[in-house]
């Protein structure tokens, strides 16, 4: 497994964001809202942009979870740190659809490998807003696949008006729900269900 250090630094090459367009029919409920305004709400709570992901994330309701894993991986001070990232955030009921006991079980201390691994595979390396990765996937048939902090992959679909599916290397799907929630060392996009790398 990778190390989320070894990547910070990384920038995302527009060249390895090539997919094949996947048409498969999208809930028309499900919809990413771009972030205009300076200070969003996350969670009941409004995120700075002055303020770095963890930091914001602490602040959120919605996203306990997610926090409290990224506490138990150790993860904390690298996403503090400058970075830039493009973090895929679940929220707590994204974690709430995972088998019942997974949550508890990977935040265990022999399970941090593990966790470290899942948690990475939220992260790509750079700041990739919605107009970013929306301008890859139009030059892609509509498919943009990004490459993870932990190696894996992403494949980000255009599903038109506004709805973003990603999916993860086993097959699953998330919806983006809030997309630019700008942050002091990257961005942050609010997803519907946890990713799974291979």
């Amino acid at each position: 497994m990778k190390s989320l250090h070894a990547f910070a630094a990384a920038t995302v090459s527009l060249a390895a964001l090539l997919a094949a367009a996947n048409t498969s029919a999208a809930p028309a409920a499900a919809r990413w809202t771009p972030v205009a305004m300076a200070d969003p709400m996350v969670g009941g709570a409004a995120m700075s942009p002055m303020a770095d992901i963890v930091t914001n994330a602490s602040k959120s309701a919605d996203h306990t979870t997610l926090v409290a894993a990224v506490k138990a991986a150790g993860l904390v001070e690298t996403l503090q740190g400058p970075g830039p990232f493009t973090v895929f955030a679940p929220t707590n009921e994204a974690f709430g659809l995972l088998p019942d006991g997974t949550v508890d079980s990977l935040v265990q201390p022999d399970m941090k490998p593990t966790l470290t691994k899942i948690l990475t595979y939220h992260v790509v390396p750079g700041r990739l807003l919605a107009a970013d990765i929306a301008r890859v996937a139009r030059a892609n048939h509509g498919v943009a696949t990004l490459t993870t902090v932990e190696g894996g992959k992403l494949m980000l679909r255009d599903a038109g008006h506004g709805r973003w599916e990603i999916t993860d290397e086993k097959g699953g799907k998330a919806w983006i729900t809030i997309a630019d929630v700008r942050q002091s060392n990257g961005v942050v996009h609010v997803i519907d269900h946890v990713l799974m790398p291979n």
